[in-house]
């Protein structure tokens, strides 16, 4: 694996590169890749932070994975490629979208238009073994991806952090409430969302609402 990651990026989390764990995960990331099919490919690893420089963050979306079937990964928490079958979550996160804005329901799975406005599509877990939900969760992209979160917390100013699914609500301790607006609700996945609240809960106008009033640009979801 070889680290490509954009330059501002770079000047925050530089430091981490160097540390023994992600060195260790650096070899097991590559061992894994050599033996196995593993998503997303490796010029996309770091795909959500190429796309989206630090100081153009406006929104942090935080999902658990990529996706481990062929073809679906890209680097981005819950987006496809073009052409890919919606998965349900983002099927559930495209209606929420269309009853909260009055937006068309959306056909393409590429969320890069979203990463290129600024919201940062950020897996907790970066790489995973194809099939095998999770599989490298324990390699240690949770520190890294931590950091990264932590960084933003404590070098910007009202940002948005959307934070779906108790995983991703855990994260929570890494943000400081006072200088970030935190959204938070159940995970978008039909189990989660048919129990209630995901529906309903207008994530998406009251994340613009807060941009807005911060004198930022609202997302075009």
């Amino acid at each position: 694996m070889s680290v490509k990651i954009e330059h501002s990026w770079e000047q925050r989390l530089g430091g981490e590169f160097v540390k023994p764990y992600f060195r260790q995960l650096t070899e097991q990331v590559r061992q894994e890749y050599a033996q196995f099919p593993c998503y997303p490919p490796g010029r996309l690893i770091f795909n959500a932070f190429n796309l989206c420089p630090f100081d153009k963050v406006k929104v942090v979306i935080i999902g658990q994975d990529p996706y481990h079937e062929p073809g679906q990964a890209m680097g981005l928490s819950f987006s496809v490629p073009d052409g890919v079958p919606l998965p349900p979550s983002l099927q559930n996160i495209y209606k929420e979208i269309a009853a909260d804005l009055g937006a068309p329901v959306c056909q393409s799975g590429d969320l890069t238009r979203w990463a290129e406005q600024g919201v940062l599509l950020l897996n907790a877990t970066l790489t995973v073994r194809a099939h095998v939900a999770n599989s490298h969760q324990r390699l240690g992209w949770g520190t890294f991806t931590d950091a990264a979160i932590k960084a933003l917390s404590d070098g910007r100013e009202n940002l948005v952090f959307m934070l779906w699914g108790g995983f991703a609500r855990s994260k929570k301790a890494l943000i400081d409430p006072q200088r970030h607006c935190i959204l938070e609700s159940v995970h978008p996945s039909p189990l989660s969302a048919n129990r209630g609240g995901w529906f309903g809960q207008h994530q998406f106008s009251r994340c613009n609402a807060y941009l807005t009033a911060c004198g930022l640009e609202p997302v075009d979801w």
